[in-house]
């Protein structure tokens, strides 16, 4: 029996050296964590929509770079049924298209995975592009804020 007793008093002595997290640390953890995201979250989140409206402005700039170089090959910008695809894809009866004007051949849709809107002859200008933003309708406020290539509009979606 002697032999059990000093096992169990072993077992007992090994058990106090260890020492495991009661539930008000955890929870007091947890809510130091809660407070931290709640105070973190809305930062990066405005960070990521500014970084989605700053590509797009981007992009805008990419197309009418491209829109130009089609203008000085063939004379005149695509008009509206043409789109922006005449910067990848020759459009019929063009003899002198020298493009793709694009990278990678095709037109790329805007940071909220929709297409760009194109319009020629624009409201601002020779043509007109325009992104509808976050919610992809006309209009909005904030990251939800159209932004067109070269007008005032685009300074709107803060």
């Amino acid at each position: 029996m002697s032999s059990n007793v000093q096992a169990q008093r072993v077992r007992r002595s090994g058990r106090e050296n260890e020492r495991g997290f009661t539930l008000v640390e955890m929870l007091v953890v947890i809510t130091i964590i809660g407070l931290i995201m709640g105070l973190i979250g809305p930062r990066v989140l405005n960070y990521l929509s500014e970084s989605k409206t700053k590509a797009a402005r981007i992009q805008l700039q990419s197309f009418s770079a491209a829109l130009d170089l089609f203008y000085l090959d063939v004379g005149r910008y695509p008009s509206t049924s043409e789109g922006l695809a005449a910067l990848a894809q020759r459009p019929p009866g063009l003899g002198t298209w020298n493009g793709p004007y694009l990278k990678g051949g095709a037109v790329p849709k805007d940071p909220w995975n929709t297409a760009y809107v194109y319009r020629a002859p624009g409201d601002h200008g020779p043509f007109d592009i325009l992104s509808y933003g976050a919610d992809g309708q006309e209009g909005g406020s904030g990251t939800a804020a159209d932004i067109v290539l070269g007008t005032q509009t685009s300074a709107r979606s803060e």
